[in-house]
């Protein structure tokens, strides 16, 4: 889809039908669960996620489903994105790392929410397609760059939160590392049964760890299938 098709689209989809999609979407899927973060509830209603989806999904694009995209891989249900998204605790001049990008969308909540976001996505077309789609819809805070993630991305670091968006077998080093005393890192760990995890940076370089609920991402690739 080129500039002005995803402009059109934008406007004709994000009509008063399509806003009242999303509306739902943040009062069945989040505000009645447990999403309290009036930041990021707003954010969820802001973003156009049928933008984010492939063609034939669009009906379900504020379902609370994941959904496939391009090179086999997902975008999260909202629920996932809003809970992950409230853990880090972002605030409004935050740095935000996002690793695998996919279709941008976890990228643009941020992106409503932090100061600067950097996302890293370890597929090239998805990695160029994002940062099409993220540019024409007007995240000018967003950089987006086709890389392994394991390592984050050093030359920006620290940042004050990081997000996953694929799940590795451990924690990786690199990412704890690149966080700012008291930042969190938020991440879905485990083979076939994964289990989302905060990890918050002790000023004394520690940290403190605790689960929150059993999720199912697509495994993180790259060099987090090395061992730890």
């Amino acid at each position: 889809m080129d500039k002005n098709d995803l402009r059109q689209t934008t406007t004709a989809q994000d009509s008063e039908s399509i806003a009242e999609e999303r509306r739902q979407m943040v009062e069945q899927q989040l505000r009645a669960r447990d999403i309290r973060d009036a930041r990021v509830l707003k954010a969820m209603e802001r973003v156009p996620r049928h933008c984010f989806v492939m063609d034939g999904y669009l009906a379900a694009a504020y379902s609370d489903d994941a959904l496939p995209i391009e090179h086999g891989q997902t975008i999260s249900q909202p629920y996932i994105v809003a809970l992950m998204s409230q853990l880090a605790q972002p605030q409004r001049d935050s740095r935000a790392l996002d690793v695998g990008t996919g279709s941008g969308y976890q990228a643009a909540i941020l992106a409503e929410l932090c100061a600067q976001v950097y996302s890293v996505e370890i597929v090239q077309p998805l990695a160029q397609q994002a940062t099409r789609r993220l540019a024409e819809l007007g995240y000018a805070n967003v950089r987006v760059r086709h890389a392994d993630g394991y390592r984050g991305w050093p030359d920006q670091a620290p940042f004050d939160l990081i997000i996953l968006a694929a799940a590795p077998n451990h924690v990786p080093q690199p990412l704890i590392d690149q966080l700012v005393p008291g930042g969190r890192l938020v991440i879905p760990v485990g083979d076939t049964r994964q289990t989302l995890m905060v990890i918050e940076k002790r000023h004394d370089g520690g940290t403190k760890r605790w689960k929150v609920a059993a999720v199912a991402f697509v495994p993180m690739t790259g060099e987090a299938l090395e061992s730890p």
